[in-house]
Formats: structure tokens, sequence, C-alpha cells
């Protein structure tokens, strides 16, 4: 994106920029993001989450690099705002909308599967065939992996910089009912098919699945 010279509605000694903010997912993000810039000696800025833009007011020593290595810092892209065009960001906007729209589309063509075999098994164990559980955990790696990956490539990013955010907390969910269903799956109902689905369900077994 081209950079745009900084804006002209600023006091006196001091200058007005605009920042494109990436990787901004909660409110917590854009909280973080507005607390970091505003460390800074002299400068004050505003983040807004829904348009991923950083407003921010800063004496004449502060330097554009210096502000972006600060966003960066924390975890997330930065880049100064390109000159308005009559659709700004459109094309990008689109492209994004279209990357997600697919990764829903893969989600819900495993989970509605994997959600009702899941529910037969569970309730039914005489149902269950040789390799039923291969079969669940196929259909979930994909949804756990490649779907949801935007939230554990930026829970990752946040790791790296000694910080968390509402992604940490959807990443760790995913890794950890994964984690559990697969030890309830491959251990814990060993021992328990000869129980009638609701008997296995009260002894947390079939219901782990």
């Amino acid at each position: 994106m081209a950079a745009a010279g900084p804006l002209t509605d600023a006091a006196p000694g001091t200058t007005q920029f605009e920042l494109v903010i990436g990787g901004m997912t909660c409110a917590a993000c854009a909280a973080r993001v507005q607390a970091k810039l505003n460390k800074l000696d002299g400068v004050a800025a505003t983040v807004n989450l829904a348009t991923e833009r950083a407003h921010v007011t800063a004496p004449a020593r502060v330097s554009v690099p210096d502000l972006l290595r600060v966003v960066q810092g924390a975890g997330y892209s930065a880049e100064l705002a390109a000159p308005e065009r009559p659709d700004p960001g459109a094309t990008a906007d689109q492209a994004a909308v279209r990357r997600l729209r697919r990764r829903l589309v893969l989600a819900l063509v495993f989970f509605v599967p994997l959600t009702d075999l899941s529910i037969v098994l569970s309730v039914f164990p005489w149902s269950r065939f040789p390799g039923w559980q291969w079969l669940l955990v196929a259909l979930a790696a994909p949804v756990a992996t490649w779907a949801a990956w935007p939230f554990h490539q930026a829970a990752l990013k946040q790791a790296r910089h000694l910080s968390s955010s509402m992604d940490t907390l959807v990443s760790m969910g995913i890794l950890a009912a994964c984690g559990w269903s697969v030890y309830a799956m491959f251990f814990l109902d060993r021992s328990r098919t000869g129980l009638t689905g609701v008997a296995s369900l009260i002894h947390a077994s079939g219901g782990g699945i």
C-alpha cells in the first residue's frame, strides 16, 4: 500500500498520522495497541477495532518508523494509511472475506457429519465399528487445523511477544477439546463399550467423544 503523508490539521509542533493496523481481532487487541502507542512521549493515539485504524498525534521528534515499530513490537502489523480513494481497501477487504468464507464452508462440510456421528456413537455404543475413532479424527482435523488456522496463527504471534488475546483463548480451547476427545475415544471408552449410551454418558466416558 502506498504511503500517505501526515495529516495537516494538527496542533503546532505536532503531526497527525493514520495507521492501518493488521491482526486485531478483539477489543483487547485494540486496547493493547493504543496503550503501546500512548506510552511514547508526547504521543496521543486512539485505535478503532472496526476500521482497523489508529489515529495518532505525535511530536515532530517521533517518526512514522518509530510508530510502526511500536505496533509491530506488540505483535501486530502496521503501515501508514494510503491516500483516500473512492473505494479504499475494498479489494483487500473482499479478498479477506473470500478467504474466511472458504474456511467457513470447509468447517461446515466436515462439522455436520462429525457432529452427527459423534452423537450417534456416543449415545448408542453398539453402533460403533472398527476404526470409528480414526474416522472422527479425520473429520475433525481439517476443522481444528486449516479452518481454525487464523486463531492459531494470531495466538502464536501473541505468544512470541509474551502477550495474549481472545485468539489465544480460542486456540487453547480448540486444542484442549481435541486433546480430550482423542483421550476419551482411545482410552476412556475402551473399557465401557458394553454399557448403554445413557450409562456411558453418566460415567463421563461416551460424553467425551
